[in-house]
């Protein structure tokens, strides 16, 4: 039976502690705040859980506590990370021993203006990692190749295993719409990116998923939940109280994550180690205004339980 996705499914952050280290413990705990929250399903490593600056033991040992927070509660979704066809491959095959029920790969932006390659660097990575179900992530340059649609389309259908795309190449709107329009029969459907900043957008145009960051976990499902069960009206309204913070983690991006999930219990500290702008004694006081309007509609209250 073929894995099935839908509603928020947030990237897990990495924690550090102050010594530079992956935090096993703090792991266990985002991992927790995000099912407390009402998640779906749980992705790790992504681009927001800074995969590139983890080594292959750091991401299995961090993979392993999520596999084992969520076991039997709700599905893991893996990154394949980077590299060649055999190394994703092979982190995929390894992630499923642990549990994970699903794989998501990136397409490198050395693909950018090439459709085959692209095919057939999908085709390797699910040739080295049989009976796993695949979501292809389709990301903007630098990060990713940026393919359109109709590329998409017929990636999708060289590769059966290829159950899902994360569409996160702007704008995503008329992708998805055009995906879905085109795509084969054996795609179940389309996930939205871009941390949720047009979450309402992919709604309307049938994306079954999302994966935003995990900071606002809680509001990002009742956003989600008020938008299925016919509420549109209140799921736009958290949609634009909680926009004015998504806006300001397109720049810190982790690091703002990572902030929010200190100022709500979940972290003792935001740690990064990509090369992101720090706060300065502005952005804290507006980020401090901003936490202050949307603490009526977080579900979740602050824990004593971070990590040390």
């Amino acid at each position: 039976m073929a894995s099935k996705l839908s509603g928020i499914l947030p990237v897990l952050p990495t924690p550090f502690g102050l010594d530079g280290e992956v935090d096993l413990i703090a792991m266990e705990h985002v991992a927790r705040f995000c099912i407390d929250a009402g998640a779906s399903g749980l992705v790790f490593p992504g681009v927001a859980s800074e995969f590139d600056h983890l080594s292959v033991e750091e991401r299995l040992a961090l993979l392993e506590v999520v596999c084992r927070v969520a076991k039997d509660r709700i599905p893991v979704i893996s990154g394949g990370g980077a590299g060649t066809p055999e190394e994703i491959g092979s982190n995929i095959s390894k992630a499923k021993t642990m549990g994970a029920v699903v794989a998501m790969v990136l397409i490198p932006k050395q693909f950018e203006n090439d459709e085959e390659g692209a095919s057939q660097f999908m085709r390797s990575v699910i040739e080295n990692a049989p009976g796993v179900d695949i979501i292809l992530q389709n990301a903007p340059a630098p990060i990713g190749a940026g393919l359109n649609a109709d590329s998409l389309s017929r990636i999708v259908s060289a590769s059966p295993a290829i159950l899902y795309v994360k569409e996160e190449t702007l704008p995503s709107g008329p992708r998805i719409s055009a995906l879905r329009a085109s795509a084969p029969d054996h795609l179940i459907g389309v996930i939205g990116g871009g941390g949720a900043r047009y979450l309402i957008d992919e709604m309307n145009r049938g994306a079954i998923a999302a994966m935003p960051a995990a900071e606002i976990t809680d509001i990002h499902v009742e956003m989600w939940n008020a938008y299925q069960s016919g509420n549109v009206a209140k799921a736009r309204d958290l949609y634009m109280r909680a926009l004015p913070l998504l806006v300001i983690q397109t720049i810190y991006r982790m690091r703002l994550t990572k902030y929010i999930l200190k100022k709500r219990g979940v972290f003792k500290n935001s740690k990064v180690r990509a090369p992101l702008p720090e706060f300065d004694s502005f952005d804290e006081s507006e980020l401090a205004i901003q936490l202050e309007s949307l603490a009526s509609i977080m579900k979740l209250a602050p824990t004593n339980t971070a990590a040390a």
